[in-house]
């Protein structure tokens, strides 16, 4: 239960007559009850706000204040006038056009120094967001350090030049680098804190558990509009149900750009709205005040500390400037109201404080001032003659610089022994899997349905789900609960979370229980997960696997159960794609995939999961497949067909159609799509001249379209024909058989392709 504390802004006199009974999350129901029935009746409309607020004045002094000398108090003046100071500096920078981008922290000081006062920088794990300059300073980051992320320069330790300032991140104080999608960070923020959860219950990881601490917390932050994305949501629901040591951090200055608070969130506060999670303590504050803020951070720290859950605090802050420099607020606030913002700002209200208490005079103040200005200016001119990155390092970190997945070390292949029955596509991925998971104890399997049975005390009396397709069957029967367990029907939520888990040295393999639904994990993917080590500089990574059931030819999966969207990854930086038409290659390449550095997206085709012409017998636990090598499945000289997934034996079935013409058909199976193996495609150009590109996509846009492109711009000399596509329709999968077999490309279409080509 919450904190009721008044989120208004409001002088602190009246804040004080009006604060009711605290209600915290460690009490008794009856206690929980009582506190509730001594909340304030609802209050009436605030003050309009073209009516300057009264100035704030001195509140009584609080019996749990906390106990500061007047070194500490300078500190906490120190550090919120160099915030303010660096912002300040960028801005005149902007206007001077010697930086690109300037968002500040204005009005969030106060909050963001307390909190840094009662975190650990190192010890503890953080995932800010953009206004938390304050904070950064306050771990430990140097001015310099800010002001080469705001000139981009190499030397940035936030992303070494490759985002826009304030996007922060720092290897040695354990700041996560964070992007400009608003609200992703909460998701991995809670991955960080599971993996410390999972790495203590795995017996095999307590000796490896070197960058974890006993009690350590996770801070992550967001604005007020951030609390209207989904993933705010589960991020909390997550959070609250495993009970997490998550500190969520709410600075709420009112605006979301230029939407009001009350047009994002009905009722126009967010914590009203979260007060009946389960195990969540939330507080609320006057994040302008210094120590109130501090007092109120303190407390919920010290809950997290103890293991008890996420807390949740609600600052109220301002925000003196405009969005950012992109932004004009006196578009959209009037002048009343942004004048009574600034009765309330922390600098300056603390600065009072200090003089008012006698820690200060305002010549002291002022000889601060100085020294900081002196301080910020010298640090502007080192940043301005710092140099940028070098144009040749643009493509670095993409991929890991450590371990190559299309390296000879990832290709056993030719020792291989197969041994025992032959087993489908779904045995031998289990099996990788079992292996995998006995191999290194980093390994969990999270997804939905993916469990035998989420209730263990059921386990011995059912046969267990192990996934819709039972390619995770049996495995939470081997590895326990921790390592394989289900998560709630949230694509985002696994992937974020699977993020924050590898972040911290886990190696997340998650299953998207169908390809037709991962778009709900496209931010996550797409701007989180790709991203991460490049924007870093190298500093962070995520090597993340994707299992993901795909494809068409079901009979009756229709629109939903039957997307193929390949090209949408295949042309993401940083993300590697792999698409097994078979069992043997399927257990080698997701081998490879667990193996590997990088995240990887492992396309599983429904229709092949039991086919009995793609079976194969065992082929050992150290076989591998390697990421960018085809396999020849069908030599032949007249013409060369490049495939993958479930159009490989439809080519296979139309090539001996074809040869009872008198046509020798070649056809290579990619298996890897990114990256391809290219090598592979040359050599079988220029043996047989003519090339159809098969695929399951759509034809518009489709993956094969850049193979054609590429074939004839490298290879045109060596063509006798103009490069030849099969594909499906540019429509839908349709629920009719007869529907789906007209949209989808058939063996026949294969051999009309064939045909055409060959008259050529």
């Amino acid at each position: 239960m919450p904190d009721t504390k008044v989120l208004k802004l409001v002088p602190k006199t009246q804040a004080e007559a009006a604060k009711p009974v605290e209600a915290r999350a460690d009490q008794k129901p009856a206690e929980q009850k009582a506190a509730a029935a001594a909340r304030p009746a609802p209050q009436a409309a605030p003050a309009r706000v073209d009516q300057p607020a009264p100035k704030p004045a001195r509140a009584p002094e609080p019996a749990d204040r906390p106990k500061l000398s007047p070194e500490e108090m300078l500190k906490i003046y120190r550090t919120m006038y160099l915030s303010r100071r660096l912002d300040d500096k960028e801005i005149q920078l902007k206007n001077q056009n010697k930086i690109f981008f300037q968002i500040s922290g204005a009005g969030h000081e106060a909050v963001l120094v307390a909190a840094g006062m009662v975190l650990k920088s190192g010890y503890d794990w953080f995932y800010p967001y953009y206004r938390d300059r304050a904070l950064c300073l306050q771990l430990g980051m140097t001015p310099l350090e800010q002001l080469w992320s705001a000139v981009g320069a190499e030397k940035d330790p936030n992303s070494h030049g490759r985002q826009m300032p304030s996007h922060w991140g720092h290897k040695k104080l354990n700041i996560v680098s964070q992007s400009s999608p608003t609200g992703t960070q909460l998701l991995q923020a809670v991955g960080c804190a599971e993996a410390g959860y999972r790495f203590k219950l795995i017996k095999e990881l307590n000796k490896r558990a070197t960058n974890f601490q006993k009690d350590e917390v996770v801070y992550v932050s967001l604005g007020d509009g951030t609390s209207s994305e989904g993933e705010f949501w589960e991020a909390l629901n997550t959070a609250c149900n495993l009970k997490l040591p998550v500190l969520f951090l709410l600075e709420d200055n009112g605006y979301a750009i230029s939407v009001p608070v009350e047009v994002q969130t009905a009722g126009g506060d967010v914590s009203r709205l979260v007060e009946n999670f389960p195990n969540l303590y939330l507080q609320r504050c006057d994040g302008t005040d210094a120590i109130e803020s501090l007092q109120t951070m303190q407390r919920a720290v010290d809950y997290c500390r103890q293991q008890k859950g996420p807390a949740f605090v609600h600052a109220k802050v301002i925000r003196p400037y405009s969005h950012s420099l992109s932004d004009d607020e006196r578009l959209y606030r009037s002048d009343e109201e942004r004048t009574a913002d600034a009765e309330h700002d922390p600098v300056k209200r603390f600065g009072t404080l200090l003089i008012d208490e006698g820690v200060a005079d305002q010549a002291g103040l002022q000889k601060i001032k100085d020294e900081i200005d002196a301080a910020v200016n010298q640090a502007a001119d080192t940043a301005l003659a710092s140099p940028q990155p070098a144009p040749d390092t643009a493509k670095l970190y993409v991929y890991s610089p450590t371990v190559d997945p299309t390296a000879k070390d990832f290709d056993t292949e030719a020792s291989a022994q197969l041994t025992g029955n032959a087993g489908t596509m779904v045995d031998l991925i289990n099996r990788c899997l079992h292996t995998e998971m006995a191999r290194d104890p980093r390994v969990v399997v999270f997804g939905e349905d993916v469990a035998d049975c989420s209730r263990e005390e059921s386990l011995d009396k059912v046969k267990g789900k192990g996934g819709v397709f039972k390619v995770t069957a049996n495995l939470q029967r081997k590895f326990g609960s921790v390592r394989v367990f289900n998560s709630p029907l949230a694509e985002a939520n696994i992937v974020g979370r699977a993020i924050g888990m590898a972040t911290r040295g886990l190696k997340p393999v998650v299953e998207i229980q169908f390809f037709d639904y991962i778009w709900p994990a496209m931010h996550q993917i797409r701007n989180e997960l790709a991203l991460l080590r490049w924007r870093s500089g190298g500093d962070w990574s995520a090597p993340v696997v994707m299992r993901v059931p795909v494809g068409g030819y079901l009979k009756g999966g229709a629109v939903y159960h039957s997307q193929s969207g390949v090209s949408t990854f295949t042309q993401i930086p940083g993300l590697r794609v792999v698409y097994p038409s078979n069992a043997l290659d399927a257990n080698g390449l997701l081998r490879t995939a667990i193996r590997c550095d990088d995240p990887v997206l492992f396309l599983e085709h429904k229709h092949l999961y039991r086919q009995a012409y793609n079976k194969s017998p065992y082929p050992g636990d150290d076989f591998m497949v390697p990421f960018g090598k085809a396999k020849t499945v069908r030599e032949g000289k007249d013409l060369s067909i490049i495939t993958y997934g479930a159009l490989v034996q439809r080519s296979v079935v139309a090539a001996k159609q074809a040869e009872q013409q008198g046509v020798s058909v070649e056809i290579i199976d990619l298996r890897s799509l990114a990256p391809y193996d290219w090598d592979a495609i040359t050599a079988t150009v220029k043996k047989t001249s003519k090339v159809i590109v098969a695929h399951e996509d759509s034809l518009s846009f489709g993956y094969g379209a850049e193979i054609a492109a590429r074939i004839s711009s490298e290879l045109f000399e060596y063509l006798d024909a103009p490069v030849g596509r099969v594909a499906a329709l540019d429509t839908f999968v349709g629920y009719a058989p007869q529907l789906e077999e007209a949209i989808l490309p058939q063996a026949s279409d294969v051999l009309a392709a064939i045909t055409e080509l060959h008259s050529y």
